[in-house]
C-alpha cells in the first residue's frame, strides 16, 4: 500500500510539474505574442508632425525639405503625416499656427526660424518641439546659463556659421574696406546677436564700422540707401527679412558699386558677393533625425544638445562679382556647382 502510495504521489507531482512547465511555455509565448502585438502596434502608429515656418525663402525652405526627408527615411512614408504652414513673415501668424498645432494635439512640432520657435515655446512646454534655422537658442529663449541644452521641451539644430571667420572673409576680400555697414531686422533677435558679434570681430581689428536696421520690409530700401552712400561693404547677417528682399538689397547696393558679405548662401545668392555657406538642407535633415530619436526612441529634448552644421563652406557670386569687377580668392567654390 505504502509502495502504491509512494508511486501515485510521484506520478502526482511529475504531473504538476509537467503542467507547471506547460503553464510557463504558455507564459512565455503569451508575452512574446503581446511583445510582438506591442512592436506591431508601434510600428503602425502614424506621427502627426506640426511644421511652422516663418517665411517662404531659399533658406528655410531646403532646411523644412530637409526635415521631412529624414523622418519619411527613418519612420517610413506611411508612419508620418505633415501639417506644414507658413507665417508669411508675421511672428503673430506663427502664434496662431502654434496654438493650432497644440489644440490638434500633434506629436511634435517642428519650428522653422526664431519667432516660430519662440512661438511654439509659448504655446507648449508639454509637447516635443524641434528648432531648426535659429541662429543662437539662449538668445531666442531668453536662456541666460547656457549649457548647451534647452532644459526644457525644446531642442534643435543651428544655422549659425562662425561669424569670426565671416568677418575673416570681408577683410580677405576687401583690405582697403575703411568703413563696413552692417544692415539687419530689428524684430528679428538673432540678426542682432549676429551683429554683435560681428562688430566685436571688427573690433579686434580696428575697423570702423555703422549699423543701419529696418523695422520691416518697408524700411529696407532706405536702410540700404543709408548705408551705400557712407560704407565701403555691407554685411548682412542670417536674417529673414532680409533673405525674403535680397531684390531690394540688390537693387540700391550694386548699381551703387557695394559689395554685401552674406550670412549664408540664400541671401548671397540674392545680392552678395559672397559668404561662408552652411547646408539648411543638412541642418533640417539633422532636426528630423533628432526628432525621430524623441518620437520613437523616447529620447528627452531637455537633455539634447543643439547640433550645428557640420561644415561650412566659402562661396561667392559670380553674376554679381562680374558686375562689379571682383575676383574671389582662392578657395572659393561659386554657388551652385
Amino acid at each position: 500500500m505504502k509502495s502504491l502510495k509512494k508511486i501515485a504521489a510521484i506520478t502526482l507531482s511529475c504531473l504538476m510539474a509537467g503542467m507547471a512547465l506547460t503553464a510557463c511555455g504558455e507564459t512565455a509565448d503569451t508575452a512574446s505574442e503581446n511583445t510582438a502585438a506591442d512592436d506591431a502596434a508601434a510600428s503602425d502608429k502614424v506621427y502627426n508632425i506640426g511644421i511652422c515656418q516663418l517665411v517662404e525663402h531659399e533658406a528655410l525652405d531646403a532646411a523644412t525639405q530637409g526635415f521631412k526627408d529624414a523622418l519619411v527615411e527613418k519612420l517610413g512614408e506611411g508612419n508620418v503625416t505633415f501639417s506644414e504652414q507658413n507665417a508669411q513673415g508675421e511672428s503673430t501668424n506663427c502664434a496662431t499656427i502654434c496654438t493650432g498645432f497644440v489644440s490638434d494635439n500633434c506629436d511634435l512640432i517642428l519650428a522653422n526660424a526664431t519667432p516660430a520657435l519662440q512661438a511654439a515655446a509659448a504655446a507648449t512646454n508639454t509637447i516635443p518641439i524641434i528648432g531648426t534655422s535659429v541662429t543662437d537658442y539662449a538668445t531666442a529663449l531668453d536662456i541666460d546659463d547656457w549649457t548647451g541644452k534647452t532644459g526644457t521641451n525644446i531642442t534643435g539644430t543651428s544655422d549659425l556659421a562662425p561669424i569670426d571667420q565671416q568677418e575673416d572673409m570681408l577683410l580677405e576680400m576687401f583690405p582697403e574696406a575703411k568703413t563696413v555697414g552692417i544692415l539687419y531686422c530689428t524684430s528679428e533677435a538673432n540678426s542682432k546677436y549676429q551683429a554683435t558679434m560681428f562688430e566685436n570681430a571688427l573690433n579686434e581689428d580696428g575697423l570702423t564700422y555703422k549699423e543701419y536696421t529696418a523695422a520691416d520690409s518697408n524700411e529696407i530700401q532706405s536702410a540700404v540707401t543709408s548705408a551705400v552712400a557712407e560704407c565701403d561693404v555691407l554685411y548682412v547677417p542670417t536674417d529673414n527679412t532680409m533673405a525674403s528682399n535680397t531684390e531690394i538689397i540688390k537693387n540700391v547696393a550694386v548699381p551703387a558699386g557695394i559689395p554685401v558679405i552674406a550670412g549664408e548662401e540664400g541671401i548671397c545668392t540674392g545680392c552678395g558677393v559672397a559668404t561662408l555657406s552652411i547646408s539648411y538642407y543638412d541642418i533640417g535633415h539633422a532636426a528630423g533625425e533628432m526628432a525621430y530619436e524623441i518620437l520613437a526612441n523616447g529620447a528627452n529634448p531637455a537633455e539634447m544638445d543643439v547640433q550645428f552644421a557640420p561644415q561650412v563652406t566659402k562661396e561667392y557670386n559670380p553674376e554679381i562679382c562680374e558686375t562689379l569687377g571682383i575676383t574671389p580668392p582662392e578657395g572659393y567654390v561659386a554657388i551652385g556647382e
